[in-house]
């Protein structure tokens, strides 16, 4: 048997003495490498040497760091646990490094529990880990990511990598766009995912440290001073739990095909056209008749997640025409005539409106210049979402409404004032058009435009899926993968084209440590020669840096060089 061998232990000597000081370029290629080597490991079904290789890779160096560089610079590097404890400086950061090493004897601490509104006017519940807990939970995550993601169903979509909403939208559009496609729908809603999977069946089948994670599933919640005990699920807010609730619902897809092939012969399976489609916690299920969803795919998912704790919503769960349509993921999916369009739904749109009119409102007194910095992200976010579909005409209503939204609020701030003055004072003749637009300066002192973006603007551009069988830890997809991050990542930054210009320029990595430069990890717009110094903001005095890397080289006063053009 191949020996498993710590990657920091052959140079301990050499590891580093500060935060700062961090070889990050390192500590991914040495991750990387262990993750492969568990993903090959899980595919020939050698468990235990996918123990061995994740006891190897939770202990090293390498990893620690990733994990604490992941919980100190995502959302909730700013949101305390219980113990209001926040690791907010490099001394800090270096001495959690060190603190996860010493997991026997480890012990969370409860959750703080919150609670955030959800569309529907009710309040989702969040448990709050402390950073410490955050730190371990991602430290365990990098070594139990390859094994799940081995053993994932191929349309699986939520919480994976390279995988999105619209991954799901354009696997469902393959499925029922065709003329002889399944004309029913079984819209599947579990009640409760997150807060009633079973803790034994999970413990029992989690590839990782199943003491550790029996721990984090029973540290308990508090909330108004009381401690709660947690007999089911996954708390909403930790790292982990998304992966830990793909985990139990993995084999939903080649289960169910399975069953399907027990049941009617392998030779009837293709003709009834049974797909299942799902992220997260949402799925659907697609049939050539009402009747086989309802008593032969309905029971058996029924049977498969009571095994886990889980049960369907009597309510939100039923079986639907497809000339009826049904929402998935704030789309609504119908065919008009035998064509198949997929539009915003209804509830996605009123909830956005609902969102800007509440902006507009909040802000009354506010300079133009602010209100339209506000909207902006929101508006362009929105419709980033939705250009996929067929969203054009949702776009212009919509851009209407809020046009409407607008004038009302400039003429409240002049009552006495004529609507023409109002709409000279707020809206400018720009390129041909009337803009919601306001001049401001820039740091060197020129004089552009700030223009409200309008939705009717954004190109409808299809998605390109995002293939069913890409695993990001099997080396036989790597081209695959760094083909898809930089195309889709190239579309993001569609709105900013001079980043898009750096991001070419620089071959989609990070000038400093030389790794690639994905959604995941962000990025940060560095000028080579300070603009407080005299730097220009021209391209040529720019470049794109992992944030880390930027505060690594701030902090090591260390400077970038503009990389070479082919």
């Amino acid at each position: 048997m191949e020996a498993i061998i710590d990657p920091d232990d052959s140079a301990s000597s050499h590891l580093p003495a500060e935060w700062h000081a961090i070889d990050w370029h390192r500590a991914d290629q040495q991750v990387r490498a262990m993750q492969i080597r568990i993903a090959k490991a899980t595919k020939e079904c050698d468990w235990r040497r996918v123990k061995a290789l994740q006891r190897s890779l939770t202990r090293s160096f390498s990893a620690r760091a990733l994990a604490v560089r992941r919980v100190t610079e995502n959302q909730g590097k700013r949101t305390a646990g219980v113990d209001r404890e926040l690791w907010d400086t490099p001394t800090r950061k270096w001495e959690a490094v060190s603190a996860l090493k010493q997991q026997r004897g480890y012990r969370p601490a409860p959750l703080r529990r919150v609670f955030i509104p959800k569309s529907n006017g009710k309040e989702r519940p969040l448990g709050i880990p402390t950073m410490k807990d955050r730190a371990m939970q991602a430290l365990h995550l990098l070594s139990l990511e390859p094994v799940v993601e081995s053993q994932s169903d191929p349309n699986s979509y939520g919480f994976r990598r390279n995988r999105s909403t619209a991954d799901a939208m354009s696997q469902l559009f393959v499925c029922l766009s065709q003329k002889a496609a399944a004309p029913w729908v079984l819209e599947a809603d579990i009640e409760g995912c997150f807060d009633h999977i079973n803790h034994e069946w999970l413990v029992s089948h989690v590839l990782a440290d199943k003491v550790i994670v029996n721990k984090w599933l029973k540290a308990g919640v508090v909330y108004k001073g009381q401690l709660t005990s947690t007999d089911a699920g996954t708390p909403q807010g930790g790292i982990i739990s998304p992966t830990l609730a793909n985990l139990a619902l993995n084999g939903l897809e080649t289960g169910l095909v399975a069953h399907l092939v027990a049941t009617v012969g392998k030779s009837k399976v293709q003709k009834l056209k049974v797909n299942v489609v799902r992220y997260a916690d949402d799925f659907v299920i697609t049939g050539m008749s009402q009747d086989i969803l309802e008593s032969v795919v309905k029971p058996w998912v029924e049977t498969f997640l009571a095994q886990r704790g889980l049960r369907l919503s009597v309510a939100k769960t039923r079986v639907t025409h497809i000339d009826e349509g049904f929402d998935f993921l704030g789309w609504n999916f119908r065919k008009y005539s035998g064509t198949l369009l997929i539009k915003p739904s209804k509830k996605n749109v009123q909830a956005f409106y609902s969102k800007v009119k509440g902006i507009v409102k909040a802000n009354a007194m506010v300079k133009q210049v602010d209100l339209i910095q506000l909207l902006n992200p929101v508006l362009r976010g929105w419709a980033q979402y939705h250009h996929p579909v067929v969203a054009k005409e949702t776009f212009r209503r919509l851009d209407s409404l809020l046009w409407w939204r607008l004038t009302r609020w400039a003429r409240r701030r002049h009552p006495k004032k004529s609507p023409r003055w109002v709409t000279e004072k707020y809206w400018s003749r720009i390129e041909g058009r009337s803009e919601f637009a306001a001049r401001i300066r820039s740091d060197e002192g020129e004089a552009r435009w700030a223009r409200l973006y309008r939705l009717a603007d954004t190109e409808i551009v299809r998605h390109r899926k995002v293939m069913g069988g890409y695993n990001p830890f099997d080396p036989e997809w790597e081209a695959y993968g760094e083909d898809l991050r930089a195309k889709r990542l190239l579309k993001s930054m569609a709105y900013r084209k001079q980043w898009a210009t750096l991001f070419l320029s620089q071959h989609g990595a990070c000038v400093r440590c030389g790794e690639a430069i994905t959604e995941e990890t962000g990025w940060h717009d560095h000028h080579l020669i300070a603009q407080v110094k005299g730097g220009s903001n021209a391209l040529s005095n720019r470049v794109l840096l992992h944030p880390v890397c930027h505060v690594q080289l701030h902090a090591l006063g260390l400077t970038v060089a503009k990389p070479a053009s082919d």
